[in-house]
């Protein structure tokens, strides 16, 4: 009974660090618009933004993907390898779609994100 009472408590846990990665993606592609009138928002979205281009390009594991496949280990399901984007969203909204196509088009909506803020900086600059 104590086993599967665990179980379903690292799922939960599991299901909602799935949730707020989805969250953060959100945020990391829509954060801007959120943000204009608030600089310390806006500060960290571009973190964020930098933080979504860097793991994309670079092969760090994300840690809110190693601790989903930490808590879904702990509750008996194989985790899934691999980057969450690649996983979760590839598989549901874009099939068959190349590995390196959706990389390419993370970083550019990111690339879009720090876009909009050097055009709001330019535009606001003491002249």
């Amino acid at each position: 009974m104590h086993a599967a009472v665990a179980a379903n408590v690292y799922s939960a846990l599991a299901i909602s660090v799935l949730l707020l990665h989805a969250l953060f993606i959100l945020w990391v592609v829509f954060g801007a618009l959120l943000t204009r009138s608030h600089p310390t928002l806006r500060w960290l979205h571009i973190a964020s933004v930098v933080w979504g281009i860097l793991t994309e390009l670079i092969p760090w594991p994300c840690p809110l993907t190693l601790l989903e496949n930490w808590l879904e280990a702990k509750a008996g399901v194989e985790p899934y390898q691999g980057g969450f984007l690649l996983h979760y969203l590839d598989k549901l909204v874009y099939p068959n779609i190349d590995v390196t196509v959706l990389t390419i088009a993370g970083v550019i909506i990111c690339a879009l994100n720090l876009a909009f803020y050097g055009r709001q900086i330019w535009i606001t600059r003491p002249r």
